[in-house]
């Protein structure tokens, strides 16, 4: 099972640009998480859950702990944190800049980004 959150919405000041870094801009967040356990989505139960208010504050935090110059480095941070802070197995963040300046203009730029979960290896010798 998949949790999809599309488009979470942050100004930040990440970029390259001396502009971008000291007035922000706009970054669109997309968010895919899975389940590492089926569980967590038969219990109905919100403390069994992944809590979408808990993921949102999550990409918030990161975005607000530094200006990152790449959207590779700041998709990428999002990607560890989501694993490091929920029960999941992987997660794909793709992080939009919809208000790039680039001739000829495009739509936006954006980054994809998948971590998985590693198990844990087994240490004992035969």
């Amino acid at each position: 099972m998949t949790i999809e959150l599309r488009g979470i919405l942050l100004h930040g000041h990440h970029g390259v640009l001396e502009e971008e870094r000291r007035d922000g801009q706009t970054f669109l967040v997309d968010v895919e998480l899975d389940l590492a356990d089926e569980h967590m989505a038969t219990s109905d139960a919100i403390e069994d859950a992944v809590d979408y208010r808990d993921v949102v504050a999550l990409v918030r935090t990161v975005s607000d702990a530094r200006a990152y110059h790449l959207l590779e480095a700041f998709s990428a941070a999002v990607a560890e944190g989501l694993l490091a802070a929920f029960p999941v197995a992987a997660v794909r963040v793709r992080v939009r800049k919809p208000d790039v300046v680039l001739d000829p203009p495009v739509e936006h730029a954006a980054v994809r980004v998948e971590r998985r979960r590693t198990p844990p290896q087994d240490t004992r010798r035969l």
